[in-house]
């Protein structure tokens, strides 16, 4: 497995800096670390200033990571300009409502990385509703 430093990542698309949280394939154990260091790379910049996608495609989740991922969800919204998820098909559905109503945050979903980065990257965007787009159980 790639280092966590290798899975928190700058990448530019369209000329726009995007903060790459990418926890694609990794295990609930993992996630759960990659998301507690999260905080650390959204911080360092100003309000209202990061575009950030996490890619959780084929990841696994139980109650500790999402807790984590709770925990830097709240920790990072008011840094962020636009965050952005893909991947969510084996994220349960509770997990993922239980995650906006704790940080309080719409999550914006997308079927895959272009779509996502293309979305984070138009100016003056709108935050979307939150899209569920497949359920999981």
């Amino acid at each position: 497995m790639a280092t966590f430093d290798d899975r928190i990542r700058y990448m530019v698309h369209q000329g726009q800096s995007v903060l790459l949280a990418d926890m694609s394939h990794c295990s609930a154990k993992d996630v759960g670390n990659i998301a507690t260091l999260l905080p650390e790379f959204v911080t360092e910049h100003p309000e209202a200033a990061v575009l950030l996608l996490a890619d959780f495609t084929g990841a696994t989740f139980d109650r500790s990571c999402v807790e984590r991922i709770k925990v830097a969800m709240v920790l990072d919204r008011a840094h962020l300009k636009r965050a952005a998820w893909v991947g969510i098909e084996t994220l349960p559905k509770v997990y993922f409502e239980n995650m906006q109503t704790f940080s309080k945050r719409e999550l914006s979903t997308f079927e895959n990385r272009d779509a996502a980065l293309d979305w984070l990257v138009q100016p003056d965007q709108p935050q979307s509703p939150s899209r569920r787009l497949v359920e999981a159980s």
